[in-house]
């Protein structure tokens, strides 16, 4: 059984100015869905600028990648801010080898 530091969880703090969408645990297969069905009706919301902090996220496998890959393609798209905060170093690793890095806006830095 895996412990709480794995467990995914996503808060929410949406205002006027922003959506901030903090994700923590472990972003994977089985746990895309619900990331999934949190983050898409905010990247729809093309007026309002869209952050997902990062900061408690221990780790990020291909689903999850793919999903920050759909999102901003829908922001850019709509010429929308799409933000990446407090990225782990770990993962910002994965994400400049797999070239996503130049395409995404990072806001500081991660452990």
């Amino acid at each position: 059984m895996k412990n709480d530091i794995h467990k995914f969880h996503l808060k929410l703090l949406s205002t006027p100015e922003a959506n901030v969408l903090f994700a923590a645990g472990e972003l994977d297969l089985g746990t895309s869905e619900e990331f999934r069905r949190m983050i898409e009706p905010l990247a729809a919301e093309d007026r309002i600028p869209l952050t997902l902090n990062m900061r408690e996220l221990t780790y990020i496998d291909s689903t999850g990648i793919g999903i920050l890959v759909s999102i901003l393609k829908i922001r850019q798209a709509a010429d929308a801010p799409f933000t990446l905060q407090e990225v782990p170093a770990k993962i910002r690793r994965l994400l400049d080898m797999t070239g996503l890095t130049k395409f995404l806006t990072l806001e500081g830095g991660g452990a």
